[in-house]
């Protein structure tokens, strides 16, 4: 366990930390939020030991060992992708190497009688078993599955590291930070470089992982799904819940309103009070009763309301000029760069009005389509912008395109026209920057404060078309809300390339989903087009497993004659006793599949009744408890379909 005790940290007369104190629990799922430079990441740096406290301490086990993602690294890594995640197991390969010499020097001893051999063989079967136990037999199977799960190809793994962008380079990070298995996991927003896919594959990781976590994120359904417990760092103090994401949230709504009501009255009592004291402070008759009320007053423990932060960015988007039904059209377009297609003989259409995402993998070609559309990048094919479509767009690196040189003020000032310039100060205010703020330089901002100011020229001139690549990267979570309602409000047309389930949902009900070089329409909402594409990975992965599981072909293909045998031939070969046997197994697996299909409607059924409940649960206990039923019957539900497509492909595998 780890124990923060009595933490402060400054900086220069400012305080970001005041006595904080907390302990992390060797299985602990923690969640630590907060706006845009409240403290998180520092607190993951103090943590770690990079950063120091002012005063205070942190309290680490011995021998505990500590995996730590930051938001931001440097890489020197020279190696491939595979020989890079493979250093997280260099404490067993140095182990390999010790139990080999010694397995070496076993067989030049000759000395079986003495204690020296008998500990030396004490030695040797320690180091056996431990070897064992840390599975040296399995270790590259389990880099292949965790690379894999991190959206590597195999083709990937042969490949030097500095081949790959910054975000790829931080899943290799990530990758080995999972592989070495430390008793406690820090995270610092491990889903910006993440597709969604990779983002499902870590929470089930995560989940499932025998030590503690505790992670920084802006993305709610992955700290929903990952965490049971929220630490919020709000104005140097923290408040601190036995509870996700969401259901923090309406406890400490409820404990403000308690703390607002007690305050209120306490507030009445004692102006009540002073007015009496007030009244009678000069008469004799009451003189007993007003020394008693002042003595009441100075005893009286002052009711205290947390003074939470409600800063938060006010966005609307002017009003989208008219433009033609359709906005944006492609026909056969195709692109590649040198050898590598990305896109191959696409269509997509796109009108007026619509709130569309562009979802699927890292590398797919999401902000490719997104560049064409801009005329960014040349391609094959017909792209055509429909009648007055005008473009706000935002990229995926446009808060890194500002220069560091330049103060908040100066960098909208360069871009601000006409009229606008007299409101400079009032659109900055409304993206959180005021007082001082507006004469930072850009060098010097967080990157949630560098995509507020990139996202401003959006606001500078009437759009009815957006275009918006990653925009909530370094958003933090209520930021996120107030962005998502301005889209949904803006009138025009717009395209989100997002990996943000929470940020998707409800805002958008048309995707194209970008895979194998082609744009599949999609609609519906988000987790729609998730429930569905789970069901096409299943499929996938057992085509996949029936390919697995065919002989290899060395032998010489077959002559003609043998390929013209009728496909039944071998069956009526079969004995009455083979054949009374292959029934027999027909008949249980036919059970099996129908014991399957019914235990399927049945959690489906239940599944239903419950996410109703918590629909119209008002009782937090209750519903923390209908919450944790509703995910052993989702983790239920997957494991009977995982054993109907195994029984029910054996069934078919018999019949035919």
């Amino acid at each position: 366990m780890i124990a923060i005790n009595k933490l402060t940290v400054s900086f220069g007369g400012f305080t970001l930390f005041d006595n904080l104190q907390f302990n992390v629990g060797d299985k602990d799922r923690i969640g630590l939020t907060g706006k845009n430079g409240a403290g998180k990441s520092t607190m993951l740096k103090v943590i770690c030991g990079i950063q120091p406290p002012t005063s205070g301490s942190v309290t680490i086990p011995k021998g505990y060992r500590i995996g730590y993602l930051p938001q931001h690294m440097t890489y020197g890594d020279t190696k491939t992708v595979f020989e890079e995640a493979e250093t997280a197991f260099a404490e067993l390969k140095n182990l390999q190497a010790e139990v080999d010499r010694l397995n070496e020097e076993l067989a030049t001893r000759t000395d079986y009688e003495s204690d020296d051999y008998m500990d030396f063989l004490t030695r040797l079967s320690e180091k056996t078993e431990r070897l064992s136990l840390v599975g040296a037999d399995n270790y590259k199977a389990e880099i292949e599955l965790t690379l894999k799960g991190l959206g590597f190809e195999r083709t990937d793994f042969t490949r030097e590291t500095r081949e790959f962008s910054g975000g790829w380079r931080m899943r290799i990070e990530l990758a080995k930070i999972l592989l070495s298995h430390p008793d406690i996991i820090l995270l610092d927003e491990p889903t910006n470089h993440l597709d969604i896919e990779s983002i499902q594959w870590l929470e089930d990781f995560l989940k499932d992982y025998s030590g503690a976590v505790v992670v920084i994120s802006h993305d709610r359904a992955f700290l929903d799904n990952v965490t049971t417990r929220t630490i919020e760092i709000v104005l140097g103090k923290i408040y601190d819940y036995k509870a996700n994401y969401s259901k923090y949230l309406i406890l400490r709504q409820e404990r403000f309103e308690q703390q607002m009501n007690a305050y209120r009255n306490q507030q009445k009592m004692i102006e009540d009070t002073e007015k009496f004291i007030e009244r009678f402070r000069y008469k004799a008759t009451k003189s007993v009763q007003v020394q008693s009320r002042i003595k009441q007053l100075e005893k009286l423990e002052r009711i205290q309301v947390d003074d939470f932060d409600k800063s938060a960015l006010n966005i609307k988007f002017p009003p989208a000029p008219h433009s033609g039904v359709i906005t944006v059209r492609g026909k056969h377009v195709s692109k590649a760069f040198g050898d590598h297609t990305v896109l191959n003989d696409v269509d997509f259409e796109i009108e007026r009005g619509e709130k569309v995402a562009f979802v699927g993998r890292n590398g797919e070609g999401k902000t490719t389509m997104a560049r064409m559309i801009m005329r960014e990048l040349e391609y094959k094919g017909e792209i055509v912008l429909g009648h007055a479509v005008k473009i706000g767009y935002f990229a995926q690196n446009q808060a890194d395109l500002l220069n560091p040189e330049d103060t908040v003020f100066d960098t909208v000032d360069r871009v601000a026209v006409g009229d606008i310039r007299t409101k400079i100060r009032d659109i900055l205010g409304a993206f959180m920057f005021s007082g001082e703020d507006i004469d930072k330089k850009v060098g010097v901002l967080s990157g949630g404060e560098r995509t507020r100011l990139a996202m401003i020229r959006l606001l500078l001139e009437p759009v009815n078309l957006l275009i918006l690549d990653e925009p909530t990267n370094h958003l933090d979570i209520r930021s996120k809300e107030i962005l998502k309602q301005a889209i949904k409000d803006f009138n025009g047309t717009v395209i989100v390339v997002s990996h943000d389930r929470e940020f998707l949902d409800g805002l958008v009900n048309k995707m194209y989903e970008f895979r194998g070089g082609k744009m599949k329409l999609h609609i519906g909402g988000i987790y729609d087009f998730l429930r569905e594409r789970k069901m096409e990975s299943l499929k996938e992965l057992e085509a996949m497993r029936r390919q697995d599981s065919k002989p290899a072909k060395t032998a010489p293909a077959p002559t003609p004659k043998v390929e013209e045998k009728p496909a039944k031939a071998p069956v009526q070969t079969l004995s009455y006793e083979q054949k009374k046997e292959l029934d027999r197994k027909i008949n249980k697996l036919s059970k099996a599949v129908k014991e399957a299909e019914d235990n399927i409607a049945k959690t489906e059924a239940e599944l239903k009744s419950v996410e109703q409940q918590l629909n119209n649960c008002s009782d937090n206990n209750k519903a923390l408890e209908l919450s944790n039923r509703h995910a052993e019957l989702s983790t239920l539900l997957e494991n009977y379909m995982t054993v109907w497509t195994e029984k029910q492909e054996e069934l078919e595998t018999l019949q035919n």
